[in-house]
This record gives C-alpha cells, structure tokens and sequence, in this order.
C-alpha cells in the first residue's frame, strides 16, 4: 500500500495530486510545521533519516526527492499516462522539465525567501542596517534577475506550449507546478506573465487537483 507522509505547505502537495490523478488507492499520513520555526517535526525522521516531505513509502520501499517520487510513480502506476513515449522530442522536453523545477527555478525562489526573511528577521540595531543592505543588494544584483530571466523563458515556452511536454499534462507539470505556483503567490503574473497565469489557472481547474486539496492540509500556494 502506498503512504505519503505529507507536510502542510510542501512539495507534497504535487504528490497528493498525482496520486489522485492516478486514481491508485494509497494512505496519506499528514504532519504540521512546528508553528515557531516552520520546521518539520521531529516524527518525520521516524519514517526517513532526513526528515523532509514528501516521503513516499510503497511497502518496503521508502522514497524522498519530489523527482524520484514522481517518476516511482508514473513508470509503476500510470499505465502509460503522464509520460512521452522515449527518444522523442517530447520525452527530452519531459526530462528537461522534471530537472528544472528543482535544479534551476527553485534555488532562486528559494534565495529570494531566504533574503527577505533576513531583512525581517530579528537582530540587534546596529546590525540591522547592514543586513538589510547586504540582503537588498544581493536580491536586486542576483535573485531578482535571475527570477526575471527564468520567469521569462517559462513565459514565452508556455506562449506557444499548452504543457511542458507535449499536448499532454505529464509528470514534468507535476513538478512544476509548485515552483511556478511559488513565483505567482509572491510575484503575482497577472500583469507581466499571462501564460503562466493562464497555466496555473487551467492546473487549479483540473478535478484531481481539487480532490488533492479537499484532502490535504491547508495549501498555500508557494
């Protein structure tokens, strides 16, 4: 029996919706942020050493890595859905999606929270000033742009694409549904971004999304 041990606002969320989509049976253990940190709790490391979500665990198999999960996922149950057939133009535009979302998008959304939460954050008066100089200047000579530059690739690839790989959704839209969710929640596309606005919308319009949502915890998008 698959179990996904699902954390409140995570990338377990794009697991809770593909597993619906896939419409297999499977469990689902959900875990709280601790209210103060934001953390994980302490239980998760019962399940993996690392103590992140999503884990996936499928009888004795137990699996992290939001990728890993996904492609677990979609080679053992999707019966030939949600995947390109191989060596075909579709199936690299797969590959390259599935490692993008994490590899190039993410660490730069990551960045800019990690940043700004700095500038927020706590600290002795004298101190303030020059972590707000130092964070503003490396949002606005690094994050910033390399956001705008990702953002915009993803704008126009989406201008002539209806998904990321091919005519059909498949697991590189799972994974990049969170990042792009990210980006929107903060930044807003409705102005600048029209293609991934109308991407997201037609995601959050899917019923195997809805049913993610009415089964998980509180989502906030990013």
């Amino acid at each position: 029996m698959i179990t996904l041990h699902y954390l409140e606002n995570s990338r377990a969320q794009r697991i809770l919706w593909l597993l619906e989509a896939l419409e297999v049976d499977y469990k689902l253990a959900l875990y709280h942020r601790n209210k103060l940190t934001m953390l994980a709790p302490s239980e998760l490391k019962n399940i993996h050493p690392l103590g992140k979500s999503p884990v996936l665990t499928d009888g004795d198999l137990v699996l992290v890595e939001s990728g890993a999960i996904v492609e677990y996922l979609i080679d053992t149950y999707a019966k030939g859905k949600f995947k390109p057939k191989a060596k075909t133009d579709d199936y690299l535009k797969y590959q390259q999606f599935m490692h993008y979302a994490e590899a190039s998008l993410m660490p730069f959304l990551l960045l800019s929270l990690i940043f700004n939460k700095i500038k927020e954050s706590p600290m002795p008066f004298f101190v303030k000033p020059v972590a707000k100089l130092i964070a503003n200047k490396t949002l606005t000579s690094f994050v910033a742009p390399n956001i705008s530059t990702n953002l915009d690739y993803l704008e126009e690839y989406l201008g002539d694409n209806t998904w990321f790989a091919g005519d059909k959704i498949s697991g590189a839209d799972f994974m990049m549904s969170f990042p792009i969710e990210g980006a929107g929640s903060r930044l807003g596309f409705e102005e600048n971004y029209p293609n991934l606005k109308r991407y997201i919308d037609q995601i959050h319009a899917l019923p195997s999304y809805q049913k993610a949502l009415d089964k998980g915890l509180p989502y906030i998008y990013g």
